[in-house]
């Protein structure tokens, strides 16, 4: 009988260094996956908040600039306005739409924690009035502010300007701060 065994397996050290470089390997590909998933997550949410912000501001900025001068007044309290500043919700603007029939008007509004643009279009006949948030719930609008109000005197040869800022926040700490100048479409100078 042959008392020499061949040993064809591996020995035990042999084992352990090379589950040690597979679990290091796998170890990195997890690494570099999550933090693929993390930013990931990251930029959709920033993707999410500036769409939002982007459909806010086209919105207001459109109803802005095709205002009518509101020389009744049937929606603001003095005559031959354009805009009014408001304390609806936390501070916005009125004015009234471009064909006449109503007041409109955005402000930022806070329920809950959150706090959401909001439009609010009244009547100018019957009085009804139709509210729609122009942001998301899972956004919150840190602040909105209109200005200056001392730009929209009818007094002078300029045409009235209104300037915007709002920061939107949303998921994954992602934030945005737009601030954007828009005048009216039609000319509103005196002669």
């Amino acid at each position: 009988m042959d008392t020499r065994i061949k040993n064809k397996g591996f020995t035990l050290v042999e084992m352990m260094v090379a589950i040690t470089i597979f679990s290091v390997i796998v170890g990195a590909a997890i690494g570099v996956f999550v933090s693929s998933m993390k930013s990931q997550r990251k930029v959709l949410a920033e993707q999410e908040i500036l769409d939002q912000t982007s459909y806010a501001l086209e919105y207001i900025s459109r109803a802005i600039r095709m205002a009518k001068k509101d020389s009744g007044p049937e929606c603001l309290s003095l005559d031959n306005l354009n805009y009014e500043k408001t304390s609806s919700g936390t501070g916005g603007i009125k004015f009234k739409t471009y064909l006449g029939d109503y007041c409109q008007e955005f402000f930022r509004e806070c329920s809950g924690g959150k706090c959401y643009l909001v439009e609010r279009k009244t009547e100018i006949d019957t009085g009804f009035i139709t509210e729609n948030n122009l942001t998301a719930p899972n956004l919150n609008v840190a602040s909105f502010n209109i200005g200056p109000a001392d730009t929209w005197s009818q007094d002078d040869s300029l045409q009235p300007a209104i300037t915007i800022f709002f920061e939107i926040e949303g998921k994954e700490n992602s934030k945005i701060s737009i601030q954007t100048t828009i005048s009216q479409r039609n000319l509103d100078v005196q002669y």
